[in-house]
Parts: C-alpha cells; sequence; structure tokens
C-alpha cells in the first residue's frame, strides 16, 4: 500500500523545517534564522492516528530570484508540489501577507492538489493580527500554529489526514510485481522499459499512478505480471538551466512507495554518484528489493578485470546495499537485457520468502556455536529464540536475554549467516531484537 506524500512549502524563513522536525520527533532538516538553509529536500515517515504518510520538507520559494540557488530551490519545491497528495503551504503569521505569499498561491492554485493555508509563528492564544489578511489569497481558511512551540499541530495535522485517499491507493493484485525504475535523470530509464516491452511482452494499457508524474504499465510475460512505474516522464516545468540531479529524490519517493522491487539505474560512464546513494537509500530505507543496473555498458572500454573492478567500485560506494544483485546491460545494443524480468521475479520471490522457524533456529543455533555471542562485563548475549514475522522485508524478531549486548556486528553475523544458508538475494533483511520476559539476564 502506498503511502501518502505531504510537502510543506512557502517562502524561506518562515519556519518549514522547524515544522518538519516538530512532526518527524527529531531533529533532522537545519534549522538556522537564515533564509535558504534547507536547500536540499529532506524526508521521513510520519505516523498520524492511523494515517501513514511520507513529509517532505523543502526548500523556500523565492519566485522572483534568478540567482541559481534559489532558482534550484524554486525547482525543489515545483517537484515536489507535483509529487505530493497534500501540501502545507506555509506562511508568516508574525510577519503578515507580503507579495511573495500571493505569488505562491497563484502557484499552488494551479496545482489542483488540496493545499492547506498555515500561519506560523502564532507563539500565544491570541489570533495572528494578520489573520483575516490571509483570507484574499483563496485558498481557505487558515490554520494557526506555532512550530517552535508545538502549538496547534495537532490540528494541523487532522487537517492534513482528511485529505487523504479514502480508498486504498493501491489497486493492483498481490501477485502482480511491481517495479519502480528510478535513478538520476538522462541515465536511460524509458530506454530499458522499452526495451524490455519490446520484446513480444503484451501490454495491457499506459494508465495514470497515484501522482499525475508517474506512468503505470502494466504488461504480462508469459503467466507472470507486472507493472512498471516509471518516473522518468516527469515534466521540467523550470526555464532556468539548472542542474536537475539534485531533484531526482522526490521523483523516486512516490515510485518507490508503490514497488515491490526497484531498479537502480545508473550510467557505466559516470559511475555511482551522490544522488544515486541517496535513491539506493531510500528504496533500502523502504524495505524493497533491489537490482543496480549499471546501463550504457557498450560505451566502456574493456579490459581483462573491467567489470570485477567496477562491481567492487559500486559495492565500496553502495555498502549498505551489499545484498543487491548488478546487472551491466546496454539498452542501445540490447546487451544483457533479457536478464533483467528473470532477475526482477527472482528478486520478488526473494523479497516475500517465508522460512519455517524450526529451519531458522537451527541455522542461528549453529551460527552461535561457530561465533559465541559477545560479552560485556561477565554478561553473554543470549538468543533463546528467532522466528519470521514478517515479508517485504524479510523482518526477523530475536529473543534475547539483554538488547544492551547485541552489538550491531554481531547482528551483521547473524544475518550474513541467514544469507548463506537461504539467500534473500536483493533484499534487505530486517531485525527486532525483544527481551524475553523472565529471561536469564
Amino acid at each position: 500500500m502506498a503511502k501518502p506524500i505531504v510537502a510543506i512549502v512557502g517562502r524561506p524563513n518562515v519556519g518549514k523545517s522547524t515544522l518538519f522536525n516538530k512532526i518527524a520527533g527529531k531533529r533532522i532538516a537545519i534549522v538556522e534564522d537564515e533564509p535558504g538553509v534547507t536547500r536540499d529536500r529532506i524526508y521521513t515517515e510520519v505516523e498520524w492516528l492511523t494515517h501513514q504518510f511520507t513529509l517532505i520538507d523543502t526548500g523556500g520559494i523565492e519566485p522572483e530570484s534568478e540567482e541559481i540557488i534559489p532558482a534550484q530551490m524554486r525547482r525543489q519545491a515545483e517537484l515536489a508540489i507535483e509529487t505530493a497528495h497534500v501540501i502545507v503551504f506555509m506562511v508568516d503569521g508574525r510577519q503578515g501577507l507580503i507579495s511573495s505569499d500571493r505569488e505562491i498561491a497563484d502557484m499552488l492554485r494551479k496545482s489542483k492538489k488540496p493545499v492547506l493555508l498555515v500561519l506560523n509563528k502564532v507563539d500565544t492564544k491570541e489570533q495572528s493580527a494578520h489573520l483575516f489578511d490571509f483570507y484574499e489569497l483563496g485558498i481557505g481558511e487558515p490554520i494557526e500554529i506555532s512550530s517552535a512551540l508545538g502549538l496547534g499541530i495537532g490540528d494541523m495535522l487532522d487537517e492534513i489526514v482528511k485529505h487523504f485517499p479514502e480508498e486504498g491507493m493501491e489497486d493492483y493484485d498481490e501477485e502482480v510485481i511491481k517495479v519502480a525504475i528510478i535513478g538520476k535523470p538522462n541515465v536511460g530509464k524509458s530506454s530499458i522499459i522499452n526495451k524490455i516491452l519490446g520484446e513480444d511482452r503484451v501490454i495491457v494499457s499506459n494508465i495514470a499512478g497515484t501522482t499525475r508524474d508517474a506512468i503505470d504499465t502494466p504488461f504480462t510475460d508469459g503467466e507472470d505480471q507486472y507493472v512498471f512505474i516509471d518516473t522518468a516522464g516527469i515534466r521540467r516545468k523550470s526555464k532556468i538551466k539548472e542542474h536537475v540531479e539534485k531533484y531526482s529524490v522526490v521523483r523516486a519517493i512516490a515510485a518507490v512507495e508503490r514497488a515491490d522491487v526497484c531498479l537502480l539505474v545508473i550510467d557505466a560512464e559516470e559511475g555511482v554518484t551522490e544522488q544515486d546513494k541517496k535513491i539506493a537509500g531510500f528504496s533500502h530505507e523502504n524495505g524493497k528489493g533491489l537490482i543496480i543496473v549499471i546501463n550504457k555498458w557498450d560505451l566502456i572500454e574493456k579490459e581483462t578485470n573491467t567489470m570485477n573492478q567496477f562491481t567492487k567500485d559500486i559495492r565500496n560506494e553502495l555498502s549498505y546495499c551489499e545484498y543487491a544483485p548488478i546487472l551491466f546491460v546496454s539498452a542501445v545494443t540490447g546487451q544483457r537485457m533479457n536478464k533483467i524480468l528473470e532477475k526482477i521475479k527472482f528478486v520478488a520471490n526473494q523479497n516475500a520468502m517465508r522460512i519455517p522457524t524450526g529451519t531458522l533456529n537451527e541455522v542461528v543455533g549453529e551460527a552461535m556455536l561457530l561465533n559465541q555471542p559477545p560479552s560485556d562485563k561477565g554478561k553473554r548475549l543470549k538468543i533463546f529464540y528467532a522466528t519470521q514475522a514478517s515479508v517485504k522485508p524479510p523482518t526477523f524478531i530475536l529473543f534475547i536475554n539483554d538488547r544492551e549486548l547485541m552489538h550491531f556486528s554481531y547482528q551483521r553475523y547473524i544475518e550474513n549467516r541467514i544469507r548463506e544458508n537461504f539467500g534473500f538475494e536483493g533484499t534487505p533483511i530486517r531485525f527486532i531484537n525483544r527481551e524475553k520476559a523472565g529471561g536469564d539476564k
């Protein structure tokens, strides 16, 4: 089930990052009393009442500025607006209405998305002296809050969730494998999809995805059903020739949320960039199956160990995704393109694999015999029992005597033993360490 996306937008220095951190419950965005500090979009997962959603913080919009950094920040916000299901338009209730607010309001009205007008910095129980001025924006009744003090935020969240779709945002059968094509612009995402679909596949239809930016392409291959979620066609509204790489994370957010497997497409000539790391990280954090596709491999001059060295470099740069298989392909020549669908099906099955409890405990028990658990101050870690709680991603509960004794390195050792015995190629694995009630400490 895809989560709705909520974007916080507004001009610089109205308190967007402070609100973001307050809702997220931790300091994520940089907060300084200086316009333009939040230059990169930040996102976090939020739960309010029974609703889960993704919250996006954006850099401030400066509609008239043509300076390169404000222009890039405006583009970030535009992409967040395109991707979001609900938009929180924040203004300064202390300063009052200014021309930039009017221009941003015009932009938001054109989006046809639900917009909540939020007056921040109302730090007392008294109404803002400027409250009624904001009605002229024509966006609806303003909601007064104080991000810094936490006033009114619950009421604002209540209003946000009212605008979420009443029915589920996912309408595909469970057996349909949903594949997100993610990566920076111009790495060949659309070419890869076209090549796969061009090989005697039955394309069902092209239908709009959960946002107007993504195109869903359902198709069948024999008895297998797939849907490609392609974000490559997002419109580039900005006329400014800025670097678009840094905005590709927001393109990935909606697609990754809905996918079972992500294809991270990387340009062979460029190698792994910082933006690739961010996009891969989003797939990893969301527990999705991941395949790394190195496109344009035909353009690389080959020597004896070229592929091995390239693989080593990728593993170093994306060390947290060591489980992800790597395919070297060319959408132009068709090199190894026939391997992609086969690998997608395999990774989807790995992501949904369930291990019998008895078999799992045999492997964990053997792992402890081969490598004794760590101890601290005379107390040794004990793993009493292990069970698999869920799939997509595979999640295991370890019943132990003391969480403090479960060192990260030993948990990684247990994970590696599980992978050696059962595979789980292409999928992250999650662990929940639970202290056994009445267990021997």
